[in-house]
């Protein structure tokens, strides 16, 4: 299947890689079907790019990879909700957003998504522990001119 983006032209997605939220994520409702794009076999991120509007794609890393201790609580009706069987059939991503001169992690708002159906969710978190923009990669100057 094919689907548009404003930043890669039209890239052709495997079915297995299109993940739908049913209530969409915050602040993004009405956006329910998005394609994870991997754009090398050796990278962190990932795109999160919507299948209905081109210009709507996130960056996404999994939160693992830069914090220990970070769990995202998912509670019972949630998992029903996903038809999660079982928490191992659940990948967690966190998106990632430029913040000054760092990347920052939105681990207070993690998306869930089981990967044996490809149903996905944005939770909210409680856990104090976890902030909005945790600072994940501190850039550099050339970084820093490379992506102006």
């Amino acid at each position: 299947m094919n689907v548009q983006t404003t930043r890669f032209g039209s890239v052709e997605v495997d079915e297995n890689r299109i993940i739908t939220f049913p209530t969409g994520l915050l602040g993004f409702s009405s956006f329910k079907r998005f394609a994870l794009l991997q754009p090398d076999d050796e990278g962190v991120f990932f795109w999160l790019q919507s299948m209905d509007s081109p210009e709507l794609a996130f960056v996404v890393t999994d939160p693992s990879l830069w914090v220990g201790d970070y769990e995202a609580a998912i509670r019972r009706e949630q998992m029903e909700e996903l038809k999660l069987q079982r928490l191992d059939d659940a990948q967690v991503f966190v998106i990632v957003n430029k913040y000054d001169r760092a990347l920052t992690a939105n681990l207070q708002g993690p998306l869930i998504i089981n990967t044996t159906n490809h149903q996905a969710m944005q939770l909210v978190l409680a856990d104090k522990r976890w902030t909005t923009r945790h600072e994940i990669v501190q850039l550099g100057e050339t970084a820093q001119a490379a992506s102006a």
